[in-house]
């Protein structure tokens, strides 16, 4: 096999989510030829591929766009609400550089001390402030030591019915043309079905609704992946 031919197959054993969205022909393509990912990130993408909840991993067209991102808007203090295997935080942390900083939040370490390891292999690890607990707690903690208007960028890709607090909260960290940014607003596209009224697919639809309203921010909801939402703080 050729390189080029290795890597789409790796791509390719590592899809999380049978595409809804957009076509199968599109997503295919998209995943073989739509990004270029670091080879520790590749290994651990595919480690968390073999998990049983492997699907909770974020999509990596979607980290992809994040590093992208980032470095354009000279963004070195990041905050990500929902960390999983890391595989999202290690593809953060290396395109904010060795001055950047990501607190990263979650409630299990359980699944993070899957990607601990990858984080140190790529030299990362030093970038990376994981924080275990209830996720509103710890950002609840960071507004009240005064931590205001300090962070370049957020990710909100958590437990649904807590988005709306942790948007709430992150408002007050992230700094004026910072970025939120909140994952699974399309959640298979459940969210288009009304019929569907659990309480996951019900957050999604307030969220989204939430930010429509909120003048104090400009927002575009992206239709790739499993729908990603990008807020500016005006």
């Amino acid at each position: 096999q050729s390189n080029h031919t290795k890597q789409a197959t790796s791509i390719m054993s590592a899809k999380f989510q049978t595409p809804r969205i957009v076509s199968r022909a599109v997503n295919e393509y998209v995943l073989k030829h739509g990004f270029r990912e670091s080879k520790v990130a590749e290994k651990l993408r595919l480690a968390t591929a073999n998990h049983e909840s492997s699907v909770m991993m974020g999509d990596p067209t979607e980290a992809s766009m994040f590093k992208v991102l980032l470095p354009a808007m000279g963004a070195k203090n990041i905050i990500e609400v929902g960390v999983y295997t890391g595989y999202t935080t290690l593809v953060m942390a290396d395109a904010v550089g060795p001055e950047g900083k990501i607190v990263a939040l979650d409630v299990n370490d359980d699944y993070a001390k899957i990607g601990k390891p990858f984080w140190k292999e790529a030299g990362v690890d030093d970038r990376i402030d994981l924080r275990i607990g209830p996720a509103k707690d710890s950002l609840q903690s960071m507004v009240d030591e005064v931590l205001h208007d300090t962070f370049d960028f957020a990710f909100i890709d958590a437990d649904k019915p807590g988005y709306i607090e942790y948007y709430e909260l992150l408002m007050k960290l992230v700094r004026k043309n910072g970025i939120i940014a909140i994952d699974n607003v399309f959640w298979s596209g459940d969210v288009f079905d009304e019929s569907i009224t659990d309480s996951d697919t019900v957050a999604l639809r307030n969220i989204t609704q939430h930010v429509k309203k909120d003048d104090r921010v400009d927002h575009v909801m992206l239709p790739f992946a499993d729908g990603v939402t990008l807020v500016r703080k005006k």
